[in-house]
């Protein structure tokens, strides 16, 4: 997911992606441990995208973003 698409997401949606993304990070790191995963790289793609979620969400909590049509 890119950088402007989170941009545009709500705090609920952000919620619902971090949960999802939590579980798929989740399933890869059991794949990896039983030698089935298939592209490593995933992990990295996906803590990347974690944290970066997690810190559109933090910045709505402390107030220096505002959700579209808020304004």
């Amino acid at each position: 997911m890119k950088r402007t698409e989170l941009n545009e997401m709500t705090s609920s949606e952000l919620d619902v992606k971090l949960q999802e993304n939590m579980e798929a990070l989740q399933n890869i790191r059991f794949q990896k441990s039983l030698q089935q995963l298939e592209n490593p790289l995933q992990i990295k793609y996906l803590k990347k995208e974690v944290a970066q979620i997690k810190t559109v969400l933090h910045e709505f909590e402390l107030g220096v973003r505002e959700e579209k049509g808020q304004k």
